[in-house]
């Protein structure tokens, strides 16, 4: 199968309130690559602003717990102990890369140990604000979480930022444009480097 694969995949991570989303947004506008972001499956329930489909394939655990036995996920994992699992489909990312796409999968650095075991020539980039502090004052002025929820995403962060030395590339998020910018710089390069 992984010599039918044409396309290239992409792994961002970070930590949560780096700005992840709002750079891949405006990253899938920009780049002249043919980007494609994979869209997790989530058992939790959407926030008011998400849509199924768009941000999340929100689906209950039942359905979740039938998939993950059947294999349907290139990984899964349940995140922040609150009984909540998110996965990205296998199928989903292979018909991508069969496709030709680049295929963007937004994943912690958990589902990176677990996807780059299976295709070990993922492009991997750790996105970060530069500091926990700024960390910090981000997810507070999102206002989404109470303050146990804050420190315990704060001390995941922590935990999670010691997992940088395993991807290829850095990218601090001090402005969207310069994050985007710079992921784009990267993508192109290692286009480069492969073609």
């Amino acid at each position: 199968m992984k010599n039918e694969l044409t396309g290239q995949l992409v792994i961002v991570s970070g930590p949560s309130g780096a700005g992840k989303s709002s750079v891949l947004e405006r990253l899938l506008t920009r780049s002249p690559l043919p980007l494609q972001l994979s869209i997790s499956v989530t058992t939790r329930s959407p926030r008011p602003s998400e849509q199924d489909g768009r941000d999340y394939i929100f689906i209950d655990h039942e359905d979740f717990v039938s998939r993950r036995e059947a294999g349907e996920f290139l990984e899964c994992m349940e995140v922040f102990g609150r009984g909540h699992w998110y996965g990205t489909l296998r199928q989903t990312v292979e018909e991508g890369l069969e496709a030709g796409k680049w295929v963007v999968l937004e994943i912690d650095v958990h589902g990176m140990l677990l996807v780059t075991e299976q295709m070990p020539l993922a492009l991997t980039i750790f996105l970060h604000p530069g500091s926990l502090a700024e960390l910090e004052d981000r997810l507070r002025k999102r206002g989404t979480e109470d303050e146990k929820d804050l420190q315990r995403r704060l001390e995941v962060a922590r935990k999670e930022l010691e997992y940088l030395p395993r991807y290829r590339f850095e990218v601090i998020n001090d402005t969207i444009d310069r994050a985007v910018d710079e992921i784009s710089a990267i993508l192109l390069g290692e286009r480069e480097h492969v073609g």
